[in-house]
């Protein structure tokens, strides 16, 4: 969401003003800079245009959205129904002996695994 002053319409509903025969809400040039300067991103004039046509399309999905009928749809924060991935035969089970699991090992220490140095000191 971009931070407007309270006195400023947000940027919808300024591109609405400005071009109020258009249902696409195209951004100018300055409110491109505008976010530019707000996210503190130096944007070259071959950018501007670029983003702003890139940043109107993605206006214009927001207001496709709004448009979609959303009663009687509970609110959601995941698409897909969360359940359980263990399987309902997994249960803990006594630990392995350790003689068995060092038996496995290229190299052995005593109790313990040897392996290559991944960081140094």
């Amino acid at each position: 969401m971009v931070a407007t002053r309270p006195h400023e319409p947000r940027l919808a509903e300024r591109s609405r003003q400005h071009n109020p025969g258009r249902s696409s809400l195209s951004l100018s040039r300055e409110q491109v800079q505008h976010i530019a300067r707000l996210a503190r991103v130096g944007l070259s004039d071959d950018d501007i245009a670029k983003f702003s046509e890139q940043l109107s399309e993605i206006l214009d999905y927001f207001e496709r959205l709004r448009q979609v009928d959303t009663e009687g749809v509970p609110p959601t924060a995941h698409t897909l129904r969360l359940h359980n991935v263990w399987r309902e035969g997994d249960k803990p089970g006594p630990p392995l002996d350790k003689e068995d699991v060092l038996a496995n090992a290229p190299v052995r220490d005593g109790d313990y695994f040897r392996v290559k140095v991944i960081l140094e000191e």
